[in-house]
């Protein structure tokens, strides 16, 4: 793991876990709001999954648009994006590594290989750049 913790309240981290498993049998997904410096959320934004796949996914436009004009409005960042992974690990794939964008946001992956498992097992944290996925710590405070 490299790089500074993501720092992620429990109750945001209970909200993510919520709404992956309201999204299945598909890939769930949302921005998350906070700053990068120190890397730490505050909010969660759920969104729509453009694809409505259980193997991809990509935040729908309007959604987009919508939540990133308010976490500006708000004066905060776009601190990490995250989405589910439906039947493996939480780790990016080569599509998500591929179709990554937002090179300073974060990546937080949630796996529901165990659907009912806690997200503290269940979530990992990613830095998203130059094609090269490296993890990050994750404290769920």
């Amino acid at each position: 793991m490299d790089g500074p913790a993501l720092r992620i309240p429990r109750d945001v981290a209970a909200q993510l876990m919520a709404h992956a498993r309201a999204e299945l049998p598909n890939e769930a997904c949302g921005l998350l709001s906070g700053s990068l410096q120190p890397p730490r959320v505050t909010a969660f934004h759920p969104a729509a999954n453009r694809h409505r796949s259980p193997l991809r996914f990509d935040v729908d436009e309007r959604d987009l648009v919508r939540f990133v004009m308010a976490i500006e409005q708000a004066g905060d960042q776009l601190a990490a994006i995250f989405h589910s992974h439906v039947s493996s690990p939480a780790v990016p794939s080569a599509t998500d590594i591929r179709e990554a964008m937002y090179p300073e946001a974060m990546h937080l992956l949630a796996s529901l290989v165990e659907p009912d498992g806690a997200a503290a097992d269940a979530l990992r944290a990613w830095r998203i750049r130059d094609g090269r996925a490296v993890e990050l710590p994750l404290e769920i405070t």
